[in-house]
């Protein structure tokens, strides 16, 4: 997935644009939360990684991370409760899905990550920034740039970007982080498809999940075309799927999905006609009646039973 920065200034924006080249996701991640950008520090960071083998191991009880002097401990009260994330006995968050990631170095200052969410499928977590400013009180900020988590970070010798995860259609700010500087946003990221991709080269076999097709430049004008401002809440409905494209006796394939946490409430279907270079949506959710683009009346006989028989199932 090509990215294209549109605003941005300074030597944070040349920062990022290298990170976000290097690190950020290309695909949808339809299945499962979106991974960090970044599982270890950059080169010559300085990580102190303390106690993460015990503490992101999932279990109920995590052991005690010694942090600045004190301890960071993930205890749960009740029996199937929510986490709570606390700094010698002050609480600092707390969620049903809360897990340590790591401590790194940034400038002079260690900084501790901690993932805090939900949990469920597909949703990551917010991401709680810990630290300890000399002579003064534990403090924490959290970066949570939609209600599913944070961007992915990348850790840098003075900041932690955020780049986001993009749908069809969408420009989000890219966030960094410091603890002189806090949390501030570097320059806007924008969903760009592949250049020059053309019908002819749609290839179903190569996607892990549908939403993939859209980094056709071709199908994403086609798409861009029926769908305008609807086309992020489009791709939305498509996340959740099991990954897997039908094809249909003429030769389009079509795969459904769900929005995350919706399933049942707010599905998706898209079906791509190669060879008459036509994309096909339908997406079911908050309306009495789903919605389709082109008219459902309109679709080809194989494309609308394949559809049908989606809605069936």
């Amino acid at each position: 997935m090509a990215r294209s920065l549109l605003a941005a200034a300074g030597a944070s924006a040349a920062i990022l644009l290298a990170m976000a080249g290097a690190n950020a996701q290309t695909t949808a991640p339809a299945t499962q939360p979106a991974p960090a950008a970044s599982d270890q520090p950059a080169a010559g960071q300085g990580s102190t990684d303390q106690g993460s083998d015990q503490a992101a191991s999932g279990d109920d009880s995590q052991a005690p991370i010694p942090f600045e002097g004190g301890q960071i401990t993930i205890t749960q009260p009740a029996q199937d409760g929510e986490k709570v994330l606390s700094y010698d006995g002050k609480q600092l968050a707390s969620n049903y899905d809360v897990s340590f990631d790591k401590i790194v170095k940034i400038g002079d200052v260690n900084v501790a990550l901690v993932d805090v969410g939900d949990g469920g499928n597909q949703c990551g977590p917010a991401k709680v920034i810990v630290w300890k400013p000399k002579d003064g009180e534990i403090q924490t900020t959290t970066v949570e740039q939609d209600e599913c988590g944070a961007p992915p970070a990348s850790v840098s010798d003075d900041a932690i970007y955020f780049v986001p995860y993009l749908l069809p259609g969408e420009t989000k700010p890219a966030l960094q982080w410091s603890p002189t500087g806090g949390l501030t946003t570097s320059g806007n990221l924008t969903y760009t498809p592949e250049p020059g991709t053309d019908w002819k080269d749609l290839d179903a076999s190569k996607y892990g999940y549908i939403v993939d097709a859209f980094h056709n430049e071709a199908v994403y004008k086609a798409a861009k075309a029926l769908l305008g401002d609807d086309m992020p809440d489009m791709a939305t409905s498509l996340l959740v799927s099991g990954g897997d494209t039908e094809k249909t006796a003429s030769g389009a394939f079509y795969a459904t999905g769900c929005v995350p946490h919706d399933c049942g409430g707010n599905d998706g279907f898209m079906a791509i006609d190669p060879a008459k270079h036509k994309v096909y949506f339908a997406r079911r959710g908050d309306n009495d009646q789903p919605l389709s683009w082109p008219p459902v009346e309109t679709w080809p006989p194989d494309i609308k039973k394949a559809y049908d028989d989606a809605q069936g199932k």
